[in-house]
């Protein structure tokens, strides 16, 4: 019998102590990451905990991808922040809920191989703007706020301490996997950090200064909003919004995990675990969220491969909450900046920077431009759509150049056009140029055989193209189109050859 998940899937050995410890690591990175999205988002920190512990364990347990970590996230809460300025939390709720549905109904779909249509450029772009994100959102931790609520930088020995426990932290991270991989290095690292400055007396910031984490179990709660055409009409076009930013970053998180791994994932099922993860978040008083590439980073580079590591993260974070609290709100920050300063620096592809001049220039465009909107406007979804149309323009040019022809005539006196490259709407112009009407001899022969009509600005231009022939009163004939080219033209009969044993069977793309 198939096992239906991976951790029970007991042909495979699952290295238990790795999954327990990594996501112990997890959970004490997911803690301040968040607090931080919560307060972006304008919401009560535990909201923030809340959607990490329930987006967490749905998705861990029901997910496409083992060893991918998900919660509430930067993505979704600058989408949902104007949204609590207006109509406060509830509304929040109610936005996450019909989110996760959409985003199961995009899952049932199948529309989640879709993301095959992001190119590796777009990934670049993808994963370095993140990378730099990740890395500015922790410089935050080297500011203080005095009592007018303004920020400042920390300066003379405040800043040298924080300096000094970040550096530490990242040395151990770098340097203790060369020694022995037993322990996680963030884990250590972590422990490592704090024990020295909790055991000394440091003076330095904490989890607890951000604010507190302490709460009970989530409590059940139906969103207290009218259930009216007018609440829909508000809330539909930010769950919108959050169901497709989720699913584009969880897509991508799930495609990068599979190449660090060399697995794959089930793209589809993680849409529905995400929807669901959703729903019930809105419903135990979660902000809603997606998959976290900084925290999944962590937990596949601590040697987690299957379900129990997402698991454990989301269970200890819980219990962090309910009952560890006053510990957790003593860890220095220091040591989680250290952990997502070094996560960010893994997560960047260096090898982009290397392939700059080895690569096309427009993939190096599409890279560079995926990555500045990521980290100027924070919105994922938008920068790897801009990134797709780019690729997607770039690949119709390049196409378009290709289309060529070689020309000849027989002993008969017939003119041959053999078409060399697809027609499709970027090819169109340059297909027209290579017939001279006027002067071809009273009868034409198109050969296709090396060629394909791909959409219906080809089936057009060969219309065009035959209506022309037709008014200079000569005969034409089109050979080797398949019989959806032969269906779709308008003077089908009159100017077609029919080849039964050489015509390709393609269909055209066309719209229904």
């Amino acid at each position: 019998m198939k096992a239906v998940f991976h951790l029970f899937d007991f042909q495979q050995k699952v290295n238990f102590k790795s999954e327990i410890l990594s996501g112990l690591t997890v959970a004490l990175a997911l803690i301040p990451e968040a607090i931080a999205f919560a307060l972006i988002a304008g919401l009560s920190p535990l909201i923030g905990l809340y959607a990490a512990f329930v987006m967490g364990l749905v998705t861990s347990v029901l997910g496409g991808r083992p060893g991918m970590i998900s919660g509430a996230t930067g993505a979704v809460a600058v989408v949902i922040v104007a949204l609590v300025k207006t109509h406060g939390q509830e509304y929040i709720f109610a936005t996450v809920i019909l989110a996760g549905i959409l985003q199961m109904l995009a899952g049932v779909l199948k529309l989640g191989k879709f993301i095959r249509l992001v190119p590796q450029s777009v990934m670049y772009g993808f994963v370095n703007g993140l990378a730099i994100v990740i890395f500015m959102a922790q410089l935050s931790q080297f500011k203080t706020i005095d009592i007018n609520g303004v920020q400042h930088w920390l300066t003379g020995s405040g800043l040298y301490v924080m300096l000094g426990f970040v550096l530490l932290t990242m040395v151990i991270i770098w340097g203790m996997p060369k020694i022995t991989k037993a322990i996680p290095a963030s884990l250590t690292a972590i422990l490592v950090v704090s024990a020295i400055i909790i055991g000394v007396g440091i003076d330095t910031k904490t989890v607890g200064d951000i604010a507190s984490v302490k709460g009970g179990f989530p409590p059940f709660h139906i969103p207290l909003v009218p259930f009216s055409f007018d609440t829909l009409s508000v809330i539909f076009p930010y769950a919108l919004i959050v169901a497709g930013v989720g699913l584009i970053e969880s897509l991508l998180t799930l495609n990068l995990i599979d190449e660090i791994t060399e697995t794959r994932g089930r793209g589809n099922k993680e849409c529905i675990a995400q929807g669901m993860a959703n729903v019930t978040s809105g419903f135990f008083f979660g902000m809603g969220g997606c998959a976290m590439i900084g925290q999944s980073l962590i937990n596949i580079s601590s040697g987690a491969r299957a379900r129990l590591s997402g698991i454990v993260a989301a269970v200890m974070l819980l219990v962090f909450v309910m009952f560890g609290a006053g510990l957790i709100e003593r860890l220095p920050m220091a040591a989680l900046t250290g952990v997502m300063i070094m996560v960010a620096v893994g997560t960047f592809e260096w090898a982009s920077l290397r392939s700059i001049g080895k690569m096309p220039v427009h993939d190096v465009l599409v890279i560079a431009v995926v990555a500045l909107v990521t980290v100027l406007l924070h919105n994922l979804a938008l920068a790897v759509l801009i990134g797709v149309i780019i690729a997607a323009l770039v690949f119709a040019w390049e196409n378009a150049k290709r289309i060529r022809s070689r020309k000849y005539i027989d002993e008969q006196g017939i003119k041959h056009y053999e078409i060399f490259g697809p027609l499709f709407f970027g090819s169109v112009s340059a297909f027209n140029e290579k017939f001279d009407v006027i002067n071809d001899p009273e009868e034409v022969i198109i050969d296709f055989k090396e060629s394909r009509v791909a959409d219906m600005s080809g089936i057009e231009a060969l219309n065009r193209l035959t209506e022309r022939y037709h008014k200079a009163g000569k005969k034409l004939h089109l050979r080797h189109l398949s019989p959806d080219c032969r269906l779709l033209l308008k003077n089908a009969a009159e100017i077609i050859d029919v080849n039964i044993i050489e015509d390709p069977a393609y269909r055209v793309a066309i719209e229904k």
